[in-house]
């Protein structure tokens, strides 16, 4: 299968999602090797770089995209298989946002207190290792962390014509920063324009659920991905009902079924990732709304996101070996498809 690959010039990233023109049209079945800069714009490179002192960029991650995909109709379901995420710097970075983060005043969350003082932390990669190194400034501490990359952002353009920024998560996907956006899911999200117009970046070496202050172990990053297409009209339920497109951004890999909401209190991001998961698990299964609501209060895990972005994000992940096989698999099981395919990529 060829491999399509891509290395954006620095004019050429979309900092929001909707509102750019394509960088390029894809086909469904094509395979992409996407270079992405990270959420900074390669902007911090030492311990003394600070977003403060740092030449400002357009902004804030940088998006490799939009991507137009032929076919691509509103109501379509786009899948998005992540095959492989490969640091593409040997070193990352982390560092205090002056009011941004978990556990400081923010412009949501107004307080009589100063910001955080600004503080930028590197970590080294060792590939053979498969590590980062990082030593704090405080108490000669030092630690090595598995390295496990994922993807910050992922999303399509909104409908309606909206535009949104790329520090922002939605049911468009966005900036979910969710560590589940990894090798071995599929993303699927609802199409919106013609094209669904999708775009990725923020390139993570590794992050906490939360990322509590804010920022990640943020890199660039080398991510091949498939791309599939499930028409509206192909979507049905385990009953061979007519389906509809996701509400908000679901994920599968091979051991979970997730899904994502977002919004702001942070229990009204926990109440849509529940909710998408009880409508997932009535189309696998048959079920009413309330006995998936039941099988899901018994089974269900709830795994954050992000706590520190404009709109908060969690999940609702369900482990497939708890449950029978359904009859129909997710989406007409292009999830197990593209993981063959994926298998003769590397």
């Amino acid at each position: 299968m060829e491999v399509v690959e891509v290395h954006p010039s620095v004019e050429q990233y979309a900092y929001t999602f909707g509102g750019a023109a394509p960088l390029r049209t894809v086909r469904p079945g094509q395979a992409l090797r996407l270079w992405s800069e990270d959420a900074f714009g390669g902007g911090l490179r030492t311990t003394s770089d600070l977003v403060s002192n740092t030449p400002p960029a357009p902004g804030l991650n940088p998006q490799t995209g939009p991507f137009l995909v032929e076919g691509a109709r509103p109501g379509d379901v786009l899948a998005l298989h992540l095959v492989d995420l490969e640091p593409a710097r040997d070193t990352g970075v982390s560092s205090l946002v002056p009011f941004f983060g978990g556990l400081t005043g923010t412009d949501t969350t107004a307080l009589l207190t100063p910001p955080l003082p600004e503080r930028t932390w590197l970590y080294h990669l060792d590939s053979a290792r498969r590590t980062l190194a990082v030593e704090l400034t405080s108490g000669g501490f030092s630690a090595e962390l598995p390295l496990e990359p994922m993807l910050g952002t992922v999303g399509v353009a909104p409908a309606a014509g909206e535009v949104r920024t790329s520090l922002v998560p939605g049911v468009f996907g966005g900036n979910l920063d969710t560590p589940q956006m990894r090798a071995g899911t599929t993303c699927y999200l609802r199409v919106n324009v013609e094209g669904a117009l999708f775009s990725l970046g923020d390139g993570h070496y590794r992050q906490g659920e939360g990322e509590t202050c804010g920022t990640a172990v943020e890199g660039a990053m080398t991510t091949t991905l498939l791309v599939d297409l499930v028409r509206a009209g192909e979507l049905r339920t385990a009953a061979g009902a007519p389906a509809s497109a996701p509400a908000t951004p679901r994920l599968e890999d091979d051991d979970h079924w997730m899904t994502v909401g977002t919004g702001r209190p942070l229990e009204d991001a926990w109440r849509a990732s529940q909710v998408e998961m009880v409508r997932w698990l009535r189309e696998l299964y048959g079920l009413d709304d309330l006995d998936a609501y039941q099988l899901l209060s018994q089974v269900g895990l709830a795994p954050l996101a992000n706590v520190v972005d404009p709109a908060y994000a969690a999940l609702a992940k369900v482990p497939k070996a708890l449950l029978p096989t359904p009859a129909t698999s997710a989406f007409g099981g292009v999830h197990a498809r593209l993981r063959e395919a994926a298998r003769t990529l590397r």
